[in-house]
């Protein structure tokens, strides 16, 4: 091998196991995920956050919640299942109580995403894909997470804590361990996967203004304009002028007046000559038979 070989990490592909038949759904997650369909337009159009709702009840995307989703929607267990194993955030095992996401893209990279993931491993003691023998935790590496900002990020339950250290990375997971109140710097205070996977389905749990929508370093240069200030060296957008058509020249504008006034002269109708008759080949003259010369007398 050169070395140089595509590598990727999301070694688990495959469709959901439908023999695991263990469910947590009852009659109302069916009439909650009847209420998800009724409320797009088409049907089809809420199976992402259906799928969501079947991982806050089942901890994972699991064959009755597919056979759910696909009844509800009137579309074939094989479609929910495609859509349920082409995103990453869909899971075909079960997750652990608190879902840990270390991203080690670009940026992250650089700025030491890859020490902070080797700390979160060696801490729990498992690899990324896999969860803890107590289902505290699941660790997940991330492919990007959207906070370049901020590098490196750390995700748990889909809530980021910033400019992660291998140091800070340890003592949130001993808090978590221990079931201490843990907030994020740029959102809500941490509960458990499942039930931020209710609220990405679609059913708020009233903790949306807990925390800033965004931080200081998406911001920066930002916090001492005045409401509707313009910052330093960004010009005012101008409201364009309409088009004006260049003006033609003199002579032409005369020509084209001229030209419109004067009604165009309809050509002459053709007139269709008759062909000429071929001409009949004349006839030879008869051959006159020479009259017999009268014998001598």
């Amino acid at each position: 091998m050169s070395g140089h070989e595509f590598q990727h990490h999301f070694a688990e592909s495959g469709g959901v196991d439908l023999s695991d038949r263990a469910t947590n759904l009852n009659e109302k997650a069916y009439g909650e995920l009847r209420e998800l369909a009724s409320r797009y337009p088409q049907p089809r159009s809420a199976l992402l956050p259906m799928l969501h709702l079947v991982q806050s009840y089942d901890g994972r995307v699991s064959a009755a919640g597919v056979e759910a989703c696909a009844e509800i929607l009137g579309i074939s267990a094989a479609q929910v299942s495609g859509v349920a194993t082409f995103y990453t955030m869909y899971h075909r095992k079960p997750a652990g109580k608190h879902h840990i996401g270390v991203c080690t893209t670009a940026l992250c990279a650089v700025m030491g995403g890859d020490a902070v993931l080797d700390a979160v491993e060696a801490k729990l003691g498992v690899s990324a894909g896999a969860v803890t023998a107590d289902g505290k935790f699941s660790l997940e590496r991330v492919e990007c997470n959207a906070a370049c900002d901020f590098a490196p990020v750390m995700m748990v339950n889909w809530e980021y804590f910033d400019q992660m250290t291998p140091q800070k990375a340890a003592q949130l997971l001993d808090d978590l361990a221990a079931g201490k109140q843990v907030q994020s710097p740029r959102g809500a205070t941490v509960t458990s996967w499942q039930e931020a996977e209710r609220v990405l389905a679609g059913f708020p749990d009233g903790r949306a203004d807990e925390g800033p929508s965004a931080g200081p370093a998406s911001l920066a240069g930002l916090g001492d304009l005045k409401p509707g200030e313009i910052p330093t060296g960004v010009p005012a957008a101008k409201k364009r002028a309409p088009r004006k058509k260049p003006a033609a020249e003199p002579a032409a504008q005369a020509t084209a007046a001229a030209v419109k006034a004067e009604p165009a002269a309809k050509p002459a109708p053709r007139k269709r000559t008759a062909a000429p008759k071929a001409e009949t080949a004349a006839k030879p003259a008869p051959r006159k038979r020479a009259a017999k010369k009268q014998e001598e007398k």
